[in-house]
């Protein structure tokens, strides 16, 4: 099995199926020195017996060991050193290829071409290629023809972005942050932190819109405003000026404000480019910011080239069913540069969850069935039996369209953002876009379930709503709560339920930490945000306020169910809720005003 992309995604793949003793022995795989990928054979554990095993090899493009991005802000604030937030190291049997770029997927022989000419051959591929930060058309961010920033504008996504913005910042600097959602609120903040005069200026109307009403980002504005940051709503950016040596260039056109070749990410997010570096920010109004820093935190785009080069479906993201599949049945997707059932998640928790699923799915105990793909694997081999390579397998789906016929181009195709400056791009029509699509990069947020990611077992419906429960199809005891069989329990042979992916419903976490000292300094603000906070006609809506305190609850209830909630400043409620939301269960038979005490009806 091949996983290309290091990231949170597919370091959890590798985690679970070690865990479900799928990796194989140190033994059987090959060391990061080999010239090609490890073959496939039987693994040895330490005593010598033989045992049937899938050899996992990870390719990341970072040359950094696996991170939890979800705590990068808290790097950049000085909280966390880089090596806090490292993940696990993959256990022994994991081939990790960190520093190199898959530039290609050859379907007919099985293999992936590297940038550094290896041809890593797979009987399994998977992608978790992420997503790209989206670089706004604003005029003076690139030269004509030109691919690189000024120095001072940094995007917000990677290590070596954050790295390189904790390098630039210092005591007094003038940091502008473009745009307000999740992300830019937690670069903000971190900011803030280390000393910076930071101004957010975000297009809409309020802070964090996909996960707040307007009371609640009120709130939120005020505990900004107390960390010293000045927010600017309805604000839209038109674009930069910069300056080589002691002249200043008022910010000319740039090609129509084409974005980077391939919307690629920029590597360190900072580069040089004959000397050009930011003075200042012209607003739409005329008005202009002066600048040392610009941050651009205006949203993410599946990372979705590869995919489209080798012949895949892609519509906004590479299009997969519910067993993380993609047309052609030999390659998987999961996390960011993933779209179930029209919908690009864009959070840690979503891509926890497909990895799980994923690896319960190509686990070699029990046997995979036949129709899925990949047959169960040969004891004799140690090899999954999938279609030869001498020819590339047909996708279940019918042949893939033309890559130039796709709704939503990727970012690899080097197409401009459409987003608006200062924003997120909107969705293409039939596109639903889960959660703020740069929350997998805001720390310290994400989506968490009772086990540390989100529950699966429910599909998100457009607009967070409430999905409908799926009560079609009865379920065996054993696999009613979530899809499938629980951990540890084994049914009759004839009677596996094979794990499905069925959407994930996401809570949104944020924790607002100040590092000043003082009676004037704010303490931390909690948010949590789940589902669809605006209420239809017939909804029950319990909202309570507290400006002493600077807290805020609401929550949305339709019938007997969860539809949506914020809480922000006093989260009490918020395992009951969370615990409610995620399992979809009915509400306790108390009055609704009990939600909302510290018990959360409980």
């Amino acid at each position: 099995m091949v996983i290309v992309g290091g990231g949170m995604a597919g370091t959890r793949l590798a985690q679970q199926l070690v865990a479900r003793g799928a990796g194989a022995s140190a033994g059987a795989v090959a060391g990061p020195g080999a010239g090609s990928a490890a073959g496939t054979g039987t693994g040895t554990d330490d005593t010598g017996a033989g045992r049937v095993a899938v050899e996992v090899t990870i390719i990341g493009e970072e040359p950094h060991p696996a991170y939890n991005r979800v705590l990068l802000a808290e790097v950049l604030a000085g909280r966390y050193a880089p090596e806090v937030i490292a993940l696990p190291a993959p256990a022994a049997g994991i081939r990790r290829l960190s520093g190199v770029r898959v530039v290609r997927i050859d379907r007919p022989t099985a293999e992936v071409v590297c940038d550094d000419g290896h041809r890593v051959p797979y009987d399994a591929l998977v992608l978790a290629t992420g997503s790209n930060p989206v670089l706004p058309p604003l005029r003076g961010l690139f030269e004509p023809d030109g691919h690189e920033l000024p120095d001072g504008v940094h995007a917000f996504r990677t290590m070596d972005d954050c790295l390189a913005l904790g390098a630039a910042v210092r005591p007094g600097a003038r940091a502008v942050v473009i745009g307000g959602g999740l992300l830019g609120v937690s670069a903000a903040r971190a900011l803030a932190q280390r000393g910076a005069q930071v101004v957010l200026a975000q297009q809409g109307e309020h802070l964090m819109e996909r996960q707040l009403d307007p009371g609640a980002s009120g709130v939120l504005r005020r505990h900004m405003a107390a960390l010293g940051v000045e927010v600017h709503t309805e604000c839209r950016v038109r674009g930069l000026r910069t300056r080589t040596g002691d002249a200043v260039d008022g910010g000319r056109a740039v090609d129509g404000g084409r974005a980077v070749d391939g919307g690629r990410a920029v590597s360190g997010g900072r580069a040089v480019s004959g000397g050009r570096a930011v003075s200042g920010v012209e607003l739409a109004d005329g008005y202009a910011l002066e600048a040392d820093l610009v941050v651009l935190a205006c949203g993410v785009r599946p990372r979705v080239g590869l995919a489209v080069a080798a012949g895949l479906e892609v519509a906004r993201g590479v299009v997969i069913d519910d067993e993380l599949r993609t047309s052609d049945p030999r390659v998987f997707a999961i996390g960011d540069c993933a779209e179930h059932a029209g919908v690009v998640y864009g959070l840690a928790g979503a891509a926890q969850e497909q990895a799980d699923v994923l690896a319960s799915l190509l686990s070699p105990t029990p046997p995979l069935p036949e129709p899925m793909g990949l047959r169960p694997l040969d004891p004799h081999q140690g090899s999954a039996l999938g279609p030869s390579r001498g020819s590339a397998p047909t996708p279940r789906r019918g042949s893939a369209p033309n890559p130039d016929q796709r709704s939503a181009p990727g970012p690899d195709q080097g197409s401009a953002p459409g987003a608006e400056r200062g924003s997120a791009p909107d969705p293409a029509p039939g596109d639903q876009v889960v959660g703020n699509r740069s929350a997998e990069g805001a720390p310290p947020s994400g989506s968490w379930g009772r086990n540390g990611w989100a529950q699966p077992g429910h599909r998100a419906a457009p607009g967070n709503e409430t999905p409908p429960r799926d009560t079609d199809t009865a379920l065996p005891d054993h696999a009613a709560r979530n899809q499938w069989a629980q951990p540890g329990h084994r049914a009759a042979p004839g009677n596996e339920t094979p794990p499905r992916y069925h959407g994930t419903r996401t809570l949104t976490r944020l924790t607002l930490t100040t590092a000043a000292e003082g009676h004037s300094a704010p303490g931390p603000l909690d948010l949590a945000a789940f589902g669809n906070p605006t209420p239809a006609p017939g909804d029950d809506v319990i909202h309570l306020t507290d400006a002493t305190r600077n807290t805020y609850r609401k929550v949305v209830v339709r019938g007997d169910r969860l539809l949506g909630g914020i809480l922000l400043g006093d989260l009490g409620t918020v395992g009951a809720l969370a615990r409610t939301w995620e399992s979809d269960e009915p509400l306790p038979a108390t009055p609704l005003l009990h939600l909302l005490t510290n018990d959360g009806g409980s």
